[in-house]
């Protein structure tokens, strides 16, 4: 599925608008019954969700500790439910956190009926070069950088996070080309850090896609805009009403 980035409000010749990708769609440690509350009014053209695998089960949760829930979704029920409440044009982006279950993901996408809507995502090139192989229908997308905690969110690890942002931000672009030139990914999801004008055209060149996680900060968009990301990945609705990117109604 290629979605449609047309902003029929756009002025001519702008860059069109980044697709809205809905952060977290679906909360580890909620319930079905209230994503019908959650997507009400929001106007997403895709939505994120991730899952794990626990023990026998494939769940929605985004790390060990959510497997601790009360509740936990099942990953089939959550996408039969997403599939019945949203529009056919929204995609989904599955984030598998960890390795093991690439075959029972990619199965219950295929049997929900939603491949063709899909981009599965996930920081380890092992398990895509694993769909690749099994389930070449489905698109891929490959997150950097490989990082399991937010490093900037707290005081003592800041200084060093940013570092290694703006070495990333110089050597990502070259280290990537070789993988994006294979046809390995047809997507790379890059934290908003490591986003420059060099990976962008690096990405444009080999005709992939660039998304880019996670953005609250309605600031940042338009520069992302005039870089020609193909999608943003935030937890606000109202981010691009903020940065007057909404299309008026």
């Amino acid at each position: 599925m290629s979605l449609d980035r047309t902003d029929p409000n756009a002025r001519a010749g702008a860059e069109p608008r980044p697709l809205r990708v809905g952060h977290k769609i679906i909360v580890p440690g909620s319930r079905l019954e209230e994503l019908p509350a959650r997507l009400d009014g929001a106007t997403w053209d895709m939505v994120e969700l991730d899952v794990l695998s626990h023990g026998d089960r494939l769940v929605i949760a985004h790390d060990p500790s959510d497997l601790e829930q009360d509740v936990l979704i099942d990953f089939a029920d959550a996408l039969a439910a997403l599939g019945e409440l949203l529009p056919d044009h929204v995609g989904l982006d599955v984030d598998i956190k960890a390795t093991g279950y690439e075959q029972r993901v990619a199965d219950a996408i295929i049997a929900a009926g939603l491949a063709d809507r899909t981009l599965i995502s996930t920081m380890e090139i092992d398990s895509l070069l694993v769909l690749r192989r099994i389930a070449p229908q489905l698109r891929l997308g490959l997150s950097v950088p490989k990082a399991r905690r937010n490093y900037l969110a707290h005081r003592l690890t800041k200084p060093a996070a940013y570092a290694m942002l703006e070495y990333l931000r110089r050597t990502l672009p070259g280290k990537l080309e070789p993988t994006l030139a294979a046809g390995t990914v047809d997507a790379v999801m890059a934290h908003w850090g490591v986003v420059t004008p060099r990976l962008s055209e690096v990405v444009r060149r080999n005709g992939r896609e660039l998304y880019v996680w996670t953005v609250d900060d309605h600031r940042r968009l338009p520069l992302l805009t005039r870089l020609g990301v193909t999608g943003v990945i935030t937890n606000d609705r109202l981010l691009f009403a903020r940065a007057g990117l909404e299309p008026t109604q």
